[in-house]
């Protein structure tokens, strides 16, 4: 993801940068326009359809509610059979001393139209009055059914059962019906003694059919309307004979567990809305699926329209915007056209353009600044030159002149006793240094040179300090062949003499080794003196630090001095490291390019730069 994140900034960043301004702009106001349009589009889009959601739940609620109250009406006319089977005729009969079967035909014909059976049983489950069939098959257990059972178990409620096949009398005619039964547990009198017995009153499973068949839920969007009980178990369903042999599933179970109102559910991958509604007294619900996919294929139009309306839109915004930005641009391109002509070289360009005030003034600061630029561009170049050649000059300016002074006086106080050959020594020492430090002029010379230089350096050094430390140079197979800038270890030299063998007993020891590595040479100048703590050597070679006078003891400068001529000449990349710890010595080494003869003589010819 992060990669092809920053792949798509990067391909911004081309396209932007080598796009006009008019184009810019153009593809700026139309994706501002276009995105504007998509999202008010889709905004009022998705508003229309939540609120025809919200219309087809509450539509789908409002049928569900009517369909309840048919079949809430249906329900008790059942409920209002039992209870007047049971205060009626039940509760004011001894069954002692008479029948109860016909006044049971007389309530059974009076609700015929719902009604297919009424019977009242024992606790054991005989048979003590039914009508209109009155005589049980042999078969028939009623004490193992689950409606007797649910009516001794819940004494003080009644119960409804899921739809069956009713089979308990013997009918004549063969007829065998679907109920659904309403049973209920009640109190019987035999001889002035209360014992239990169940009543049940079966009510006719195609009265609730027809009340929930002829539902139309959803307007036509392929709806339909099932019936489950509080566990969930189907009552009716459009399909319930394709659920029970196995080759549809419905999702009644979860639906039973449902709050009444309308849901959103996935079901076997397909999205829908779910409509509940729980029918008073039997815990029975009322359940609407109305299929969402149908629902989207309504909105085919209004999309085609609004996707009609986009890109008509979107070409029309692009035309305008195109005339727009390029009557906005035409003036900073004809300026933009001036300015490359100048680029090119061009002496005389028409740089005055008409337009809005800030290109106007820009075109004006422009002329302006041609003018100046032409008179100065020539002087800035010369100064500049001279000021760097002046700098260079300087910082190779780096012979102490506290140093010529001793050393001479050193010469005359060995002339005066005696120790002319010595002065000799120091004097011819001292007249090969000041010639190697000419060098006819150049900056560039010879490893070898330079290293000699050096060794007279030290010559005249340790005669000065009376041997109190010795000195090794070496250089590896071909380097001293290499070419370098002049008086770069003199410096280096004088510091560690300085600082490191002011305080020696003849035990010092300075090395100076030159060697390849890679395509550079590197000098080191390695004493064993006292060393420096990390916060001295960071500060040696701090341009930004605080320079002291130039001679002084313990200033810096001419490490300073020596690391920015190698890098005014040579580049960053180059330059002097220094590697020191307390008591424990120092190392300074000196990294160059490997500049063979061809590469001396260029510099040379370029001034050292």
């Amino acid at each position: 993801m992060a990669e092809l994140t920053a792949y798509l900034r990067r391909r911004w960043r081309e396209i932007y940068h080598r796009s006009s301004i008019q184009v810019i702009l153009s593809l700026f106001f139309t994706a501002v326009a276009v995105v504007g349009m998509v999202f008010l589009g889709l905004t009022l889009f998705l508003r229309f359809s939540a609120s025809n959601n919200a219309l087809l739940a509450e539509n789908s609620q409002r049928v569900l509610s009517q369909v309840n109250l048919n079949l809430d009406a249906r329900l008790r006319e059942m409920m209002r059979v039992s209870d007047a089977a049971y205060y009626q005729i039940i509760k004011d009969a001894d069954l002692a001393e008479g029948d109860i079967s016909r006044d049971l035909e007389l309530l059974y014909y009076t609700s015929r139209e719902s009604l297919v059976s009424i019977a009242v049983f024992s606790d054991s489950g005989g048979l003590i009055a039914a009508a209109p069939l009155a005589a049980l098959k042999n078969s028939v257990a009623p004490e193992r059914e689950s409606w007797f059972a649910a009516a001794q178990d819940r004494i003080e409620n009644l119960h409804f059962s899921t739809p069956h096949v009713q089979n308990l009398f013997v009918d004549p005619d063969y007829r065998y019906r679907w109920v659904v039964s309403l049973s209920r547990h009640v109190e019987l009198t035999r001889d002035g003694a209360i014992e239990s017995g169940v009543l049940l009153a079966d009510m006719s499973y195609s009265g609730i059919e027809q009340i929930c068949k002829d539902v139309d839920l959803g307007a036509g969007q392929g709806g339909y309307l099932y019936l489950v009980d509080g566990a969930g178990e189907i009552i009716y369903h459009p399909r319930q004979q394709l659920i029970y042999a196995g080759l549809l599933e419905e999702n009644n179970r979860a639906a039973a567990a449902y709050a009444d109102g309308s849901h959103d559910e996935v079901f076997q991958g397909q999205r829908r809305q779910v409509t509940v509604k729980t029918v008073g007294y039997t815990g029975w619900k009322l359940v609407g699926v109305v299929p969402s996919e149908n629902l989207w294929d309504n909105y085919g139009q209004l999309l085609l329209f609004f996707l009609f309306i986009v890109f008509f839109s979107v070409f029309l915004l692009v035309f305008v915007n195109l005339r727009l930005s390029a009557w906005i641009t035409a003036p900073m391109k004809k300026l933009d056209r001036a300015v490359r002509e100048l680029e090119a070289g061009r002496e005389t360009v028409d740089l005055k353009v008409d337009g809005p005030y800030e290109v106007q003034h820009l075109s004006r600061s422009i002329q302006s600044m041609v003018s100046t630029m032409r008179h100065l561009m020539d002087d800035i170049l010369q100064q500049e030159e001279q000021k760097r050649r002046s700098e260079l000059d300087v910082l190779q300016s780096q012979i102490n002149p506290h140093f010529l002074y001793n050393t001479l006086d050193s010469v005359i106080w060995m002339t005066e006793n005696g120790r002319t050959e010595d002065a000799v020594v120091m004097l011819t020492s001292l007249a090969r240094l000041f010639r190697i430090s000419l060098s006819r002029g150049s900056n560039i010379i010879t490893v070898a040179e330079e290293l000699e230089h050096a060794r007279h350096y030290l010559t005249i050094q340790k005669m000065r300090y009376k041997n109190k430390f010795s000195a090794d140079i070496s250089a590896a197979d071909g380097v001293e062949e290499l070419h370098t800038i002049k008086l770069i270890v003199q410096p280096i030299l004088e510091n560690a003499i300085y600082h490191g063998m002011d305080y020696a007993d003849g035990d010092g020891k300075i090395c100076i080794n030159a060697f390849r590595e890679g395509k550079d040479v590197i000098i080191e100048v390695a004493d064993n003196g006292p060393g420096m703590p990390e916060e001295v050597v960071a500060r040696l070679l701090d341009q930004g630090g605080a320079y002291a006078a130039a001679g002084s003891k313990g200033s810096g400068i001419g490490l300073r001095n020596v690391h920015r001529r190698i890098q005014l000449t040579f580049g960053r990349e180059y330059g002097l490291t220094i590697l020191s710890e307390p008591d424990d010595g120092t190392v300074v080494r000196i990294r160059l390019p490997a500049l063979d003869e061809a590469a001396g003589r260029r510099y040379r010819k370029e001034g050292g730069q």
